[in-house]
Order: structure tokens, then C-alpha cells, then sequence
């Protein structure tokens, strides 16, 4: 049997997931990052993207973080998220209506637009398709 280390993803509104893990893969904001039992403590921020578990057993689960942060301790990895969904409970057409009209707002280039915004938007929608299409695989 591998070994295992208990993973939590917790949101603002609920705990997400909690549970014994073989490995995590999230984006943070030093690049892609892998974490196994074991791993040298580390505190990092997510990027808006998919978190991959590999589960006891093999299964493996993916869901979906906004951003937030992951620590991780020699007994624990915790992913402390902005927002966090299960990945089957993402809804392609909403995401990509939301990219769609994020775009749309960008491109009329007018002055009372929030440009940071618009972009943040962009990328986490571009994120959350990401995330739907690497859950479909």
C-alpha cells in the first residue's frame, strides 16, 4: 500500500474535501507544484486552476480553487481556497458565457471599465475551463 497523507480543501463557505491522499497537484504561484507524503513544509499561494488528487487507492478526484493558499506539513497538506467546487460541479456553458462576456467588456474599451478586473475574470474563467476539460480526461 503507498503511502498516504491527509488533505483538506476548505473554502470560505465549507470544507470541500478531507481526506487520506497519495499525492496533490495544484498551481501555485512558484509554478506547478506536487506534493507526496512526506514533503518539506511549504506555505504558497494557488492561481485560479485545477487541484488533482491522487487518492488512496489510486482514484483520482480534481476540483476546482480561485486562488487562496496551500500548506503543507510533514502529516498534512491543507489548500485554503477563495473558492473551491468539485470538478463535475462546474458548468462549462456558464464558464465559458462568463469568458465570453468578460471579453465582450474588455473589447469595448470604455473608460469606466475596471481593466484588473475584466482581466482577473478572464483568467479564472480561462482557469475553470481548464479545469473542465483536464476533469473530462
Amino acid at each position: 500500500m503507498a503511502a498516504t497523507v491527509h488533505c483538506s480543501i476548505v473554502s470560505a463557505e465549507k470544507e470541500i474535501f478531507s481526506g487520506q491522499v497519495e499525492m496533490v497537484v495544484a498551481s501555485g504561484t512558484i509554478g506547478e507544484l506536487g506534493f507526496y507524503p512526506g514533503h518539506t513544509p511549504l506555505l504558497t499561494g494557488v492561481k485560479p486552476g485545477p487541484i488533482r488528487l491522487k487518492l488512496e487507492g489510486g482514484e483520482e478526484e480534481i476540483f476546482f480553487a480561485s486562488g487562496g493558499y496551500i500548506e503543507v506539513q510533514q502529516t498534512s497538506i491543507t489548500v485554503l481556497a477563495d473558492t473551491a467546487l468539485r470538478a463535475d460541479d462546474l458548468d462549462e456553458a456558464a464558464a465559458q458565457a462568463a469568458q465570453n462576456k468578460a471579453e465582450q467588456e474588455l473589447a469595448d474599451n470604455r473608460s469606466d471599465i475596471d481593466f484588473g478586473r475584466v482581466q482577473a475574470d478572464i483568467q479564472e474563467t480561462a482557469a475553470m475551463l481548464r479545469t473542465i476539460r483536464k476533469y473530462r480526461k
